[in-house]
């Protein structure tokens, strides 16, 4: 899955010498945690974000009156807060990578560049998120069915198989390394919902031929608009 096809385009921006007001007042209306920062040539420069902002606001026990704090704050520049150490991936990216590099460096978002280093878009936490749902067709709802196979090629071949024979229309199939037998992995599987005695049925045949972890219906809610 690559970032181009998930990222955010044309993401809103600022430049260093955007004022510090200017910026949390972009931040707040647009309810993003996070903008990065360019130059009149188009390229990434630095990012500023939420908690940047939060950090080099006054206290609220500052001894200013308004009058002090709206000049301050009017006269601090994006340029005197921004990170300008900018973690950035590229369209041509995989959403997985960008998953990997939010959680292993803890931020919540990463600006998507060309190799010019031109801005391109923005991938969020919330984005990978929407990749996630989209891809595992939860929000069709349906049966996730989780197995621990065995690592033997052609083995999921094997069970996709036998799920058509019974009946099942697949909907995804996930997979997971994780598992402590290192001859094992862990398999997720969504079919379209069935009637509760074609599943009970189709459950003791699979409980017969595989290593069945569990069996859940996910029933959601109607979504909010």
């Amino acid at each position: 899955m690559l970032i181009g096809n998930w990222m955010t385009k044309d993401p809103i921006s600022v430049t260093p010498e955007t004022s510090m007001m200017r910026a949390a007042k972009t931040i707040k209306d647009k309810a993003v945690h996070m903008l990065p920062v360019v130059d009149a040539a188009g390229k990434v420069v630095g990012v500023v974000t939420d908690r940047d902002l939060k950090e080099a606001s006054p206290s609220k026990a500052t001894t200013l009156d308004v009058h002090e704090l709206y000049y301050l704050l009017s006269e601090i520049k994006v340029k005197d807060i921004m990170t300008t150490k900018v973690y950035s991936l590229t369209p041509e990216d995989t959403v997985e990578r960008a998953a990997v590099l939010m959680r292993d460096k803890r931020i919540g978002g990463l600006p998507i560049v060309d190799g010019e280093n031109s801005l391109q878009g923005v991938i969020t936490e919330s984005d990978v998120l929407d990749v996630l749902i989209k891809i595992t067709g939860v929000l069709h709802g349906g049966i996730q069915l989780g197995f621990a196979l065995s690592n033997e090629q052609g083995s999921l071949l094997v069970l996709i198989e036998d799920l058509a024979r019974m009946g099942c229309r697949v909907m995804s199939v996930l997979t997971a390394f994780e598992s402590e037998a290192a001859n094992q992995r862990h398999v997720f599987i969504r079919v379209m919902d069935m009637d509760k005695s074609v599943q009970n049925k189709l459950v003791e045949e699979l409980k017969a031929k595989y290593e069945l972890l569990y069996v859940t219906r996910d029933d959601l809610p109607p979504m909010r608009p």
